[in-house]
């Protein structure tokens, strides 16, 4: 294995911090040698101050696009509820042009009820959800494959969830990046019910890129354990109002030592 086999990411929290902060650590995140940065799709902060400042995920990512020139961009991830899928198509093509061809759609079927609540949406049940985002990931496809201009490249798709019966096969059928939420063992098991839905579609587990948000620590405590299930994409979450980038770095010389 070489570094280039291994990617790092940071998720910047969009919470409780001045915009005018998080502009400067996605210049600092580039800067560092991160592959991706990532924020969120939510509307209020989810931990910390419930209350507290926070913004919105699309439009910050259309700012990343102009301000960045080498990573990659995306949201870890937008929630599927909150936009039509014809719209959040057009928006994710849109972005990916301003980016040069940078952009990650990530996407998960939605969960922080609080948002539902207070922008208005139908929260239903998770396995409504679910149905939802399994129908509308085909017409999310059926978009692109319309707009005029195309997007730059074939959109990255990052399918967030580890649900067995659904989310599993969604990622099998649709996505090129797997995140999973789930400890070290739970991982293991998931990746081989994940390989069992890929032959229904035929395809080869190994070209989906397994994705999992690491705790701050020592990389060669926990990196090493994570390659063997798999995992080659590694994501740090860091929040405001700071955004300390220090575990970030450590991650990032890590991977250049492999």
């Amino acid at each position: 294995m070489t570094n280039s086999d291994v990617r790092i990411g940071v998720q910047l929290q969009p919470q409780h911090a001045s915009y005018a902060r998080i502009r400067e650590a996605v210049t600092e995140a580039e800067d560092i040698g991160v592959d991706i940065a990532f924020n969120w799709d939510h509307f209020y902060p989810l931990y910390g101050d419930p209350e507290g400042q926070h913004f919105e995920c699309w439009t910050m990512l259309a700012a990343w696009a102009e301000q960045t020139s080498r990573v990659e961009i995306g949201a870890l991830v937008t929630c599927n509820s909150y936009r039509n899928p014809e719209l959040l198509a057009d928006m994710a093509r849109t972005v990916d042009h301003i980016s040069d061809g940078r952009l990650i759609l990530g996407i998960g079927s939605g969960w922080f009820e609080k948002d539902y609540q207070e922008y208005g949406y139908e929260f239903g049940t998770a396995g409504s959800r679910l149905n939802k985002l399994a129908e509308d990931l085909p017409r999310i496809e059926q978009r692109l494959a319309k707009l005029n201009p195309a997007p730059t490249r074939k959109l990255p798709v990052l399918i967030g969830g580890g649900g067995e019966k659904k989310t599993l096969r969604m990622v099998a059928q649709h996505a090129d990046i797997w995140h999973s939420f789930s400890d070290l063992d739970t991982l293991q098991r998931k990746s081989g019910v994940l390989a069992d839905w890929c032959k229904e579609f035929d395809r080869d587990p190994s070209e989906i890129e397994h994705s999992v948000g690491v705790q701050p620590g020592k990389p060669e405590d926990s990196g090493p354990a994570y390659l063997e299930a798999g995992a080659r994409l590694f994501t740090v979450g860091v929040g405001g109002p700071d955004y300390d980038l220090t575990s970030v770095r450590e991650w990032v010389t890590w991977r250049d030592s492999l």
